[in-house]
């Protein structure tokens, strides 16, 4: 097609001036030439990339552990050959370190494997992102050591969720285990959950620390109410497990499960769907859902509030003729959730198998069996060995290992952070972003004992942001409730997530052509910030 040309008009500081512009397209209008808005779109991005490029390099602590302990007690090594305890075949250990340490693609395939289960995308460490800092500018603490009394009591929360699976939520305030488990958990010098007057209490078992955790029920209305989708409507009961349905606590299968075997046993389910009623319940639906599911349901279930729980910064709120749609609309929030979910992977795999390599709890429990059964003996804290939660399991199962809710145990990753936490913390943060968190969620929910219905809720005051933070917490320590991870894997994860968004946010803040000022959100911290 032969080029023609045109008479464009340009507006430069209050001047009108008549420029000549040779375009394929006569049609096109807009402020920009085609070679301007070429040029413009570059700058946007080389601006973007020239912030990250000069953000503060973090610091990369680790705890320690793979240095002190030469049997690499302290460290992930499932899938790779064990011996009679358990402990990883130096040999394979040191192939893995070497293809961590070159990045080689090759290198990874000469990775020794003790069975037939294959490590979980370990090159994901590796890969760059183009929006968002890079994976290896974010740091995270050191999670505690082995033989730390903060080690100790995270193992003891993890014995007590898995001892109590199958009490109802709505029960806690009564049930023995429960208040044996707050009890208990008390009395640990380094416990970092939730507390009142310094102490664990029925009303803060197993919960997150950000605001709003422990406000209301223990399940996000986020993971009751229905969900509008599409044409349909998605009422959130879900397929579980039965009670008692309780994993590797025979050694013989431990051990096969550290070596890469298939697991010998399968779950066994419920017949009827339930709302989630319990942690085996909550254990189940982290087990099999997609990545940022919990977080589309939330989105899905914000946007049918209507406008009134839209962020009160939303350019288009005060609009007299437009709607957002594209960007400050519904397809801008759910893009940017599984966007933000998806980096947040990214990050959490260079800190899982780059820096910490932290042990699963179901390798520490193994510890504890050989430990106190004499068949070897570690540094664990006496903290630990002397918690009710230890009597209680070999009383029940025979054994000191942590009866896990899924048989194959944990995934072919290392423990620190949590990906589910991560995502959750990129997630949330996206959605505190765009709506108003100070919205009360009309007609909240509780469940019934039972799980087979959901009751109204007496009190008004669970907003947006409290039960999107708690809904954050449930996904992270309903991993911690399965057995597949430890309280600072969620807690730091959800950190990390957290830093993760508000870097893709700050890039696209860049990109929007509406008179916007910026982003507001209150950190898992408490702190509100505001993101120009």
């Amino acid at each position: 097609m032969k080029e023609k040309q045109f008479t464009r008009t340009k507006v430069n500081q209050g001047k009108k001036k008549n420029i000549h512009v040779k375009c394929k397209n006569p049609c096109e209008i807009g402020p920009l030439t085609v070679q301007e808005r070429r040029k413009k779109a570059y700058h946007v991005r080389q601006k973007v990339a020239y912030s990250q490029k000069n953000r503060p390099h973090a610091d990369h602590p680790c705890n320690g552990d793979e240095s002190l302990f030469s049997n690499k007690i302290g460290n992930y090594s499932k899938g790779l050959p064990h011996n009679h305890l358990g402990e990883v075949n130096l040999k394979a250990y040191k192939a893995l370190i070497h293809s961590l340490r070159t990045g080689k693609p090759g290198d990874f395939e000469s990775i020794p494997l003790g069975g037939v289960v294959k490590f979980s995308n370990p090159q994901a460490a590796y890969a760059f992102d183009l929006v968002g800092p890079d994976s290896h500018h974010l740091g995270i603490m050191a999670p505690p050591p082995f033989s730390s009394a903060w080690e100790a009591s995270e193992m003891a929360e993890l014995y007590w969720q898995a001892l109590t699976r199958d009490v109802p939520f709505t029960d806690y305030n009564t049930n023995p285990l429960t208040v044996m488990a707050a009890s208990d958990l008390s009395t640990f010098s380094k416990f970092k959950g939730p507390k009142v007057n310094q102490v664990v209490t029925t009303d803060t078992l197993f919960r997150g620390n950000t605001p709003g955790d422990l406000i209301g029920p223990y399940i996000s209305q986020f993971l009751w109410k229905d969900i509008p989708f599409g044409a349909t409507t998605i009422v959130q009961r879900y397929r579980t497990t039965v009670a008692n349905d309780d994993h590797m606590t025979s050694y013989e299968e431990w051990l096969n499960i550290q070596n890469g075997l298939p697991p010998a046993a399968k779950n066994t389910f419920d017949s009827t769907p339930r709302y989630i009623r319990n942690s085996r319940d909550l254990s189940g639906w982290v087990h099999k859902d997609f990545t940022y599911q919990g977080f589309l349901a939330a989105c899905l279930i914000l946007l049918s509030f209507g406008g009134a729980a839209l962020d009160r910064a939303n350019p288009y709120l005060l609009s007299r003729t437009q709607d957002g749609f594209i960007t400050f609309g519904a397809p801008h929030i759910l893009d940017l959730v599984a966007k933000a979910a998806r980096t947040a992977l990214e990050a959490a795999w260079f800190q899982k198998f780059l820096i910490h390599r932290r042990l699963r709890p179901e390798e520490f429990g193994g510890r504890v069996h050989n430990h106190l059964t004499g068949a070897a003996s570690y540094p664990i804290n006496t903290e630990l060995l002397s918690s009710q939660a230890i009597s209680q399991v070999v009383n029940k199962f025979g054994t000191y290992l942590l009866p896990m809710a899924y048989p194959e145990g944990c995934p072919t990753h290392p423990a620190y952070p949590a990906g589910h936490a991560c995502i959750a913390g990129a997630a949330a943060t996206v959605l505190k972003a765009f709506f108003n968190e100070s919205f009360v969620i009309p007609n909240p929910v509780i469940v019934s004992s039972d799980g087979l219905s959901l009751l109204p809720y007496p009190e008004s005051s669970l907003t947006i942001g409290g039960e999107l933070n708690k809904l954050a917490a449930n996904i992270a320590l309903g991993r911690n409730a399965a057995g597949v991870h430890w309280r600072s894997d969620g807690s730091e994860g959800l950190k990390l997530g957290e830093t993760v968004a508000i870097g893709i946010l700050k890039d696209y803040k860049a990109t929007f052509n509406e008179n916007f000022n910026g982003f507001s959100l209150t950190k898992f911290n408490g702190t509100t910030i505001k993101i120009k």
